[in-house]
């Protein structure tokens, strides 16, 4: 395994025992390694930028600086625009989801997942990828990302760079769907799916797929639709 690629992973949790139980789980697998620890959320920025680790295990609730003002600080830095952020959580409320997703984080999952689970989400976020795949969760992107916030909303004109090829996938991904359901759906490789989205994510400056979801919705791509669900422009 010397010539694998090695996960460095952060992690910030206020919890000493939790931290513990989650470094040894993380440290158990031959492709990843906790090179961090930190108690708050102004720790976890700290050793951010200072380790520069390839994911962030943040947890939301800490004393002071929590996860999702560090979420946001990580996130804006451009010296940390390799880095992932992963919300690792008891609080699965719509509203955290939603400003989690907003701050830049690349994923969203609540703490009683299996060991496995959280292995192959930290993988998952490494490669550029996110969680927002599960049918669970379209309907809180849909509902959640298109409410105003007080942030001025992206214009349209943001769109122009990308070809209708590239405009109609940065669509389905706002529906929750994945590179493979894409390609099913449209009768695509998978490879030129990631391809289009890749593509679109690069011209759009996304950090990820949850970013490029964000931007989805608030340049009016896709939009939520009565019954909960998403629909496409």
């Amino acid at each position: 395994m010397d010539d694998a690629v090695t996960l460095r992973v952060l992690l910030a949790d206020d919890q000493a025992l939790l931290r513990g139980a989650f470094r040894t789980l993380l440290d158990s697998a031959d492709d990843i390694t906790v090179v961090g620890e930190a108690g708050d959320g102004r720790e976890a920025v700290a050793l951010a930028r200072k380790l520069r680790p390839d994911v962030v295990i943040t947890d939301i609730r800490m004393p002071g600086t929590d996860g999702l003002a560090a979420t946001v600080e990580i996130c804006a830095d451009p010296e940390l625009r390799a880095t992932r952020v992963l919300i690792l959580t008891t609080y699965e409320t719509d509203e955290y989801i939603a400003q989690a997703l907003r701050a830049g984080a690349s994923g969203f999952i609540g703490k009683g997942i299996e060991a496995q689970d959280l292995l192959d989400a930290v993988r998952t976020i490494a490669n550029g990828d996110t969680l927002l795949s599960p049918a669970a969760t379209r309907s809180l992107v849909a509902r959640f990302l298109a409410t105003p916030v007080d942030t001025p909303p992206l214009q349209p004109e943001l769109l122009a760079a990308l070809t209708p090829r590239e405009r109609e996938m940065v669509a389905l991904v706002a529906t929750g769907l994945s590179n493979l359901e894409i390609a099913d759906r449209m009768y695509l490789s998978p490879f030129t799916v990631r391809a289009h989205v890749q593509r679109a994510m690069t011209k759009l400056d996304a950090r990820d797929r949850a970013q490029l979801v964000v931007i989805a919705y608030q340049t009016g791509l896709a939009r939520a639709v009565p019954d909960g669900g998403t629909d496409q422009l």
